[in-house]
């Protein structure tokens, strides 16, 4: 960046295209076109400043006139330049002061574009070497030039690094036959070994896996490489292939699409030179992406539960027929069911097959042990059946219709078998296990051909790999092209990876949380996840990026502790889901945020097992009871009735009659009507709602300096960091209150347990926004956050006021009253941008940095009381005092709807209704003081509705969903608070106004109750709410309960007029609601 800054400020524009050229073209994004259009921009003012006309024109025909395909207006208003004696008589460059100012205020613009734009990213830093990364690029270099020799010998003499290594026979013996060395072998030699030949291997494969290279290039430090020439692979590749191989250009990351440069609700290029109060943080818009999901694509709602008759231990779904099951459980049974028909096919009890070749150490912990299912897992054909044992063994069954034939028994490891899965290798089908074996805690992978030739020759191991050093906890098998590997996880929280050779590992690193891993690629291959769980409980989901061996990214939505290991598994290439918590928790794999969860109608383990067919349409989950329940999306509840078609129809009254004996709960077997998602009935589970009464049931922490009776708390904000608390008063004026760092409080962030400090700068300002002549009893405050916490806008019945969180200093003011600002939203993909809805029921989409309204919205009949984006949907979502909901293109600032919300029978619409969009940008928390309701946003449709009823009756004062979007915090004008579960809108905890209000409080001639609500955006349990005096109070639930109550299995929701579902959801980061 500084050769780039010097260039630019001496003007040398030639030399800064040139070096630009390097990292990006014109045509490669919305970043990169305006980086040049401003430089270009920027040399024809220079050329016009200087009266070089004839340069000036030079510079339009030849660099301008590109830019002119996205917008003709702008490119004429350029021209047009030309016919003025002095640019400046144009308005707006009036202002454009002399070159070198011009030149620095451009470059501060460049930097923006260029930090922004995903073609420079890791490319402005210099990176950071490991210490050993300059030997590992030599030991590459030499292990390449010696496998390109002629003659390769097999102790090479390496003396120099100046000259190219070559060898020569000696005494013209005849040279061994070339080897190739893949880069990503070189990560981990010992010493400076013999470069020997090892005798050909039928397995090998090409070794040189782009993601494994990506891996090995940066390995650990413990994998640090000697000075040496490393053993070479006893795979074999011929040199045209290593050559091809090496020139294989590396596939580029997605780049984003072009897009139009110009748009009507974007500020004119030109105009940027105008003088204007600019924030500094700065968002440059994004290419946004249309939804190509629902919630209908996860399999959430039960279809029936089965009974396996012992725990669940591991399942798996036929790769073709998606309805058949296997399961295996803790007493070493192995089941195969048609969860079609709800029917056992087959149930093979464990034994050992051949107890004249069983060791004297297995037939003791046959007799004193239980055995129990590690793993069950189909081969990807369908033919075999595999199955892990907790002692040493593993069976592989064939299958045939409706049967499995034993067809090997293996004794694997001396221990138990942890995992198991199969693989192709050159067209063979094998088996890979790993275990615990106790004699030297180290890995052993088998690979047993399946041919029956192969097992004539007494079913030897083709591969016994060792490097662990604790025992084997999973392994994962993969391809890449015909690259084939193996990925391992240890106990000690190592991952490996192996190519099917003798060389040991590749990779050596450390999975998050240290423990127990497991890892699987989604179902197309391309990427790559882990699950794990450390020994204090603490579970991890990550995303692996394989060309660099770095987590992508972590998944959220974990409770801090779990008594075990959390399973996961993934779907149709876009979702992730975990078992954790009594509950299924599901990932968009975009997106770090939990998209649902659900309880399955309740009676899951605490870490539930659970696996996906193939076509992601059902989910297999694990019960409490010794059973399992099949959850179905919509076409998976049509292909079970396909499989209950009437070509089984005489096979029903059988299986009927069995009932349980068969493994069938007759009391949820029937699916003649399939529920769905909104009339799931079976809610049996008892359950209590949970009720704070007093204020030792609840942490609490007052804020202090905050009670004012003369004025209420109207807003109510936390900052985007999780350290403070943001409160505008109806007077106008602002308090922040932060918490610091310190013993009480490890984590900085706020904390109901520890109270935090009223801040203010050392010049004692306050943020006081201008409510000169205006009537405080009837106006609207409104208060937006920036991203970063640096700027706060606000208003308070008069101008809007941009406000520096530092200094406490207003930056500007704009929009004078009237009509007055009521809502403040700023533009998700742009800072700059606000949209500001007003008291004439008006929305102006205001563009900050030229002082300038680029649209007026109008489609409301009364005031604004709500706006909320939708980057998914690629909308603004508006509510009114009116009851009307509007939903309003950002591309366009159209409308594309309008509705009324559904009021109760004998409510008039009167009141403010707000809006807050869930953490997957598709639902949509509405409320109303006579409501709490969630629309699908997508189609307007209200999916949820609750009304204020029994121990919640008065009107609905605020709402706000957690920060994961799993919960609602609900407040009402009586003093109570609800905590509701906000997939179903079940009422999970009641907060009664005696837990947090003082007897003064209580007892005063003044009610009250809170105002607002607000969420912290990191912590779900927290939330903070401003009471009508004037006080803030941050809420928590006890340490030890960690939660607000439990999943409610009783409905207390109203859908459509029907009874709504017990299915919980959510898990996101959602944007924050602006208060």
């Amino acid at each position: 960046m500084k050769y780039f800054e010097e260039k630019v400020q001496s003007g040398e524009w030639e030399e800064v295209e040139k070096y630009l050229s390097g990292f990006t073209k014109v045509d490669d994004n919305r970043y990169s076109m305006k980086i040049f259009f401003e430089i270009r921009k920027q040399k024809y003012l220079e050329a016009l400043d200087r009266q070089d006309k004839a340069k000036a024109v030079e510079i339009l025909v030849n660099d301008l006139k590109v830019f002119s395909t996205f917008n003709e207006e702008l490119y004429k208003e350029i021209t047009q330049l030309l016919t003025l004696n002095n640019f400046r008589e144009n308005e707006q460059l009036s202002k454009y002061g002399d070159t070198k100012t011009a030149r620095n205020i451009m470059l501060v613009e460049l930097k923006k574009l260029i930090e922004a734009n995903p073609l420079f990213r890791d490319k402005l830093l210099f990176p950071t070497l490991k210490s050993s990364r300059l030997r590992t690029l030599i030991n590459q270099s030499l292990n390449w030039q010696h496998q390109l020799c002629k003659n390769p010998r097999p102790n090479p003499d390496i003396k120099t690094l100046f000259t190219d290594h070559t060898c020569t026979p000696p005494n013209g013996a005849l040279a061994p036959a070339p080897v190739t060395l893949p880069v990503a072998a070189v990560a981990k030699p010992a010493a400076y070994t013999s470069l020997g030949h090892v005798p050909f291997q039928p397995a090998a494969a090409a070794a040189n896996s782009s993601a494994l290279a990506g891996w090995m290039a940066n390995a650990a430090a413990s994998s640090s490489v000697q000075a040496a020439v490393v053993t070479a692979s006893s795979i074999p590749v011929s040199p045209n292939q290593a050559v091809s191989i090496l020139k294989r250009p590396k596939t580029p990351p997605p780049m984003l699409g072009m897009v139009d440069y110009q748009s009507p609700d974007h500020e004119q290029l030109i105009k940027r030179l105008r003088p204007a109060q600019s924030v500094e943080e700065v968002t440059y818009p994004t290419p946004r992406q249309a939804a190509t999901w629902s919630l209908d694509d996860l399999p959430r709602t039960v279809a029936f539960t089965l009974h396996q008759g012992s725990l669940v231990t591991s399942m798996d779904f036929h790769p073709s027929h998606h309805t058949l099951l296997l399961v295996g459980s803790a007493n070493g049974e192995i089941t195969l069911w048609e969860v079609g028909l709800r029917e056992k096919l087959v149930s093979k009890t464990f034994r050992i097959w051949d107890m004249a070749q069983c060791t004297l150490q297995l037939k003791a912990a046959v007799v004193n042990d239980v055995i129990s299912v590690s793993r069950v897992a189909w081969s990807p054909d369908g033919n075999y059946v595999g199955a892990a044992f907790t002692k040493q063994l593993i069976h592989l069954y064939a299958y045939g219709p409706n049967d499995l034939r034993q067809h090997r028994e293996i004794d694997a490891h001396v221990g138990g078998v942890n995992d198991l899965a199969f693989a192709q290798l050159n067209k063979q089908l094998c088996v890979v296990t790993c275990g615990d074996d106790k004699t030297d805690k180290a890995y052993h992978a088998h690979w047993i051909n399946k041919l029956r030739q192969v097992w004539d020759l007494s079913g030897r191991k083709l591969y016994n790999f060792e490097g662990h050093d604790a025992a084997v906890y999973s392994i994962c098998p993969h391809h890449k092209e015909n690259i084939q590997f193996i990925f391992s996880t240890a106990l000690d929280g190592k991952i490996k990876a192996w190519l099917y050779d003798n060389m040991g590992s590749r990779v050596d690193y450390d999975a998050p949380g240290h423990y127990c891993t497991t890892m699987l690629y989604s179902a197309d291959g391309s990427r790559l996840f882990s699950c794990g769980t450390s020994k204090e409980g603490e579970s991890f989901l990550v995303e692996w990026n394989e060309s660099e061996g770095a987590i992508k990214r972590t998944y959220t939505g974990f409770r801090r502790k779990s008594n075990g290991v959390v399973q996961f598994d993934t779907t149709q290439n876009h979702f992730l889901a975990a078992g954790e918590d009594h509950q299924i928790k599901f990932w968009d794999m975009d997106n770090v945020n939990i998209v649902t969860h659900t309880d399955a109608d309740g009676g899951l383990p605490s870490l539930p097992r659970l696996r996906f067919n193939k076509e992601g349409n059902l989910l297999a989950v694990s019960t409490a009871d010794n059973g399992f329940k099949i959850l179905a999306t919509a076409a998976g509840l049509r292909s079970l009735r396909v499989v209950d078609a009437p070509s089984f129809e005489a096979l029903r009254t059988p299986i009927e009659a069995v009932g349980i004996k068969s493994g069938v709960d007759t009391m949820t077997r029937s699916i003649e009507k399939p529920r769905t998602l909104e009339d799931a009935t079976d809610k049996t589970n008892p359950w209590q709602m949970a009720e704070i009464v007093d204020p030792v049931q609840c942490r609490l922490v007052t804020l202090p300096d905050s009670m004012d009776s003369a004025s209420k708390v109207a807003r109510l904000i936390y900052t985007n960091s999780g350290v403070g608390i943001l409160a505008l008063g109806s007077n106008g004026i602002q308090k922040l209150w932060k918490w610091t760092r310190n013993e009480q409080n490890a984590s900085g962030k706020a904390t109901a347990s520890v109270v935090p400090q009223l801040w203010q700068p050392n010049s004692g300002l306050l943020m006081t926004n201008d409510v000169s002549g205006v009537n405080l009893e009837e106006a609207v405050p409104c208060i937006a956050l920036s991203k970063n916490d640096s700027y706060v806008m606000s208003a308070g019945g008069g101008k809007v006021s941009l406000f520096n969180m530092m200094t406490f200093k207003v930056m500007t003011t704009f929009m004078s009253p009237p009509p007055a600002a009521t809502f403040l939203a700023f533009h998700p993909q742009d800072n700059n941008i606000i949209a500001i809805g007003m008291e004439d029921s008006t929305i102006n989409i205001y563009n900050v940095r030229v002082d300038e309204v680029k649209s007026k919205l109008k489609g409301h009949q009364k005031r604004i009381s709500g706006l909320a984006f939708s980057t998914s949907l690629n909308i603004l979502v508006s509510s009114g005092a009116d009851a009307q909901l509007c939903v309003w293109s950002i591309d366009t600032w159209e409308k594309r709807r309008s509705i009324t919300i559904q009021l109760p029978a004998g409510k008039a619409a009167a009141g403010d209704t707000r809006v807050q969009f869930h953490a997957d940008q598709i639902r949509l928390l509405v409320f109303h003081e006579t409501q709490l309701a969630i629309y699908d946003a997508s189609k307007m449709d209200c999916i949820r509705q609750w009304i204020p009823q029994e121990a919640l009756s008065a009107p609905v004062s605020y709402a706000a969903y957690s920060c994961n979007s799993q919960l609602i915090f609900a407040t009402f004008c009586d003093g109570n608070i609800g905590v509701f579960d906000a997939d179903s809108l079940k009422l999970r905890c009641r907060i009664a106004p005696s837990s947090y209000l003082s007897q003064a409080q209580l007892n005063g001639s003044q009610a009250v109750y809170p105002e607002v609500v607000a969420a912290h955006p990191q912590e779900p349990s927290q939330f903070a709410i401003g009471l009508v005096d004037g006080t803030v109070k941050v809420i928590e639930p006890l340490e030890t309960e960690g939660r607000w109550g439990v999943t409610p299995p009783v409905d207390n929701g109203i859908l459509n007029g029907r009874t709504a579902s017990s299915s919980a959801t959510s898990s996101h980061n959602p944007d924050q609601i602006q208060r």
